[in-house]
């Protein structure tokens, strides 16, 4: 496996050091262990950050275990500052101790997490860091994705991912550090809002410092004092003034022009702190019956993306895998992808920012309803909104799918109360980016209208979707999956209609999807004219295939499962583009 990129790519400092690679552990189905102190009996070695399902992990036990620990020593010498450690994710819940000090609990699969463990440390040499998982198979009520709760993968859920599944690395900052960076693009203003939290000991006359520059011109040096360790400021760029000149800063899949920042933290003149980030001008809204971006409507063609490797499960086999995922849907004609039912890795986002490619945000679900499934939801989505705020290539929220974890909308007010809320929570948490409340059908509150339909006849596909179709005829009646697409009382508002799950055509394999081809001739031939509907239809702002690759059991993508082209990609660029009028 290859190497793993700067975990957080938009909060960066020169000096970390990874703790990925071989750890001890056991799975602990016995409880028989219950801190680091008990005397482990190891029975493995295992890679991290591969769960161990994985081939990669080197243990690849994908049998039911709720408890499990991970061991590793590391040498570290305390400096004058602090030592954080971070956590990319752990699923589900992790205990952390430092030398049999415990410095960090976290609930969550899908969300980072660090813990300041200056105190637990040595004064030098050699350190140990101790992590217990709880993550039970079995449980529905928790934000799981896709991940099976059957001992083998069946129908459209795949293999578990237990414990730690994205890098774990460490940091020495001062006492007083940045520890967190938003960025917001002002697009109606040409300004940048810049938010900077500072941590640890408390100092007065602190100050932050932001530079931002595009290929090495300055365009702001601003400096601003911290209130209670708080700063947000909007930074007022150079205003050309002519569309064309502005033009030049904005940020699109088509020109993916990135700004570059450094962010500062004195005190009383002295550096305490230094960050590299980069952020970018564009605005994502709805006008009417449309898709906008940068204030021109923008058509989507997106394609779904579950983020899975044969090997390696929801983690990346290394950080160039994740490049060409990126590179690869640009490739084959998309401007952007639906990440499904998983909370991408930071890099992803990265390479997505930095060679231009859109991004829907999804929860990973849960599974049966109850409080305590919405308030797990509630506080990891959260969390995951705070991570991927300030990266431009994310343009929609979507908290639910297709009614999971929700399955009574039609029937139970307390799950209608639950897409509201969440829709309402995202949009208050995230005023700028519109939110899909329930994406597939039985929508309720929500700034576009998704919907998911399965099938791969373009003739009827045709019939619904005309370009002359009236979408209140299209909401009255259709009925995707058996459902409806609006819940009483929430009729189509005039929102921008979009297919966001179509397609499914399976080739190369031996899936049960409901089209399945011989030949790569009759393969790309429906995917031309399929493709020609929902890219032509003035009804719709946009479509979203599925998928971008096999993925276990389901064997419709576009590529294998190891990204192999099932056909060259020149076709199905062609194909993708060809409604579009574009090279």
């Amino acid at each position: 496996m290859g190497e793993f990129g700067y975990p957080r790519p938009q909060l960066v400092r020169e000096q970390w050091t990874s703790l990925n690679g071989p750890w001890r552990f056991l799975f602990d189905d016995q409880r028989r262990y219950h801190w680091p102190g008990g005397g482990f009996a190891w029975t493995h070695q295992i890679t991290v950050p591969f769960a161990p399902e994985s081939a990669a992990s080197g243990v690849c036990d994908a049998g039911f275990h709720r408890h499990c620990w991970y061991e590793r020593d590391f040498d570290w010498r305390r400096g004058e500052g602090s030592t954080i450690l971070h956590f990319g994710a752990v699923d589900y819940k992790a205990r952390v101790w430092i030398n049999q000090q415990l410095v960090a609990e976290h609930e969550g699969g899908h969300t980072p997490f660090c813990a300041d463990i200056t105190a637990a440390l040595r004064p030098e040499g050699r350190q140990t860091v101790t992590v217990q998982v709880e993550d039970d198979p079995h449980d529905l009520a928790k934000p799981r994705g896709k991940q099976d709760w059957r001992l083998e993968p069946h129908a459209i859920w795949y293999p578990r991912t237990t414990g730690i599944w994205q890098t774990v690395w460490l940091e020495q900052v001062a006492r007083t550090y940045i520890k967190s960076l938003r960025w917001t693009p002002i697009f109606e203003n040409y300004e940048i809002g810049c938010e900077v939290l500072a941590c640890g000991e408390a100092l007065d006359d602190l100050f932050v410092e932001a530079r931002i520059w595009h290929r090495g011109q300055l365009l702001a040096d601003d400096n601003y004092k911290l209130l209670e360790n708080e700063a947000s400021r909007k930074i007022a760029l150079s205003d050309p003034g002519i569309d064309d000149s502005r033009n030049e800063l904005l940020w699109s899949p088509e020109r993916p022009i990135l700004l570059n920042a450094e962010v500062t933290l004195r005190h009383r003149g002295k550096v305490l702190d230094r960050v590299s980030s980069y952020t970018a001008l564009r605005s994502v809204s709805i006008s009417r019956d449309r898709f906008m971006l940068n204030g021109r409507a923008y058509p989507l063609r997106m394609v779904l993306d579950q983020g899975y490797w044969p090997r390696t499960l929801l983690t990346p086999p290394c950080d160039d895998a994740l490049k060409r995922d990126v590179e690869l849907a640009r490739a084959m004609g998309f401007n952007g992808v639906r990440k499904h039912q998983k909370i991408e890795d930071p890099r992803y986002l990265y390479w997505a920012d930095r060679l231009g490619l859109l991004v829907w945000e999804e929860m990973p679900s849960a599974y049966r309803f109850s409080a305590r499934a919405i308030s797990r939801m509630v506080r990891e989505w959260t969390e995951a909104i705070q991570r991927d705020y300030s990266h431009p290539c994310v343009i929609v929220w979507v908290p639910f799918n297709e009614s999971w974890g929700v399955p009574n909308l039609t029937s139970t007010q307390a799950h209608r109360n639950a897409v509201e809320a969440l829709y309402h929570l995202t949009r208050t948490l995230d005023a700028t980016r519109p939110v899909i409340g329930n994406d597939g059908w039985e929508a309720s509150a929500t700034d576009i209208l998704g919907i998911h339909d399965s099938d791969c006849d373009p003739e009827r596909l045709r019939a619904r979707y005309a370009s002359n179709a009236q979408p209140g005829t299209l909401v009255d009646l259709r009925r995707p999956g058996g459902r409806i697409l609006t819940l009483d009382g929430f009729p189509h508002r005039g929102q921008p209609i979009m297919l966001t799950h179509c397609g499914g055509i399976a080739f190369g394999g031996t899936g049960t999807e409901e089209e399945c081809v011989a030949s790569q001739a009759r393969f790309v031939d429906l995917y031309r004219r399929l493709l020609d509907v929902v890219g032509g239809s003035a009804m719709l702002s946009g479509f979203c295939y599925t998928q971008f690759a096999d993925t276990f059991q389901e064997t419709n993508g576009l590529l294998y499962a190891d990204r192999r082209p099932k056909v060259p990609l020149e076709q199905i660029r062609a194909a993708t583009l060809h409604q579009c009028g574009e090279p």
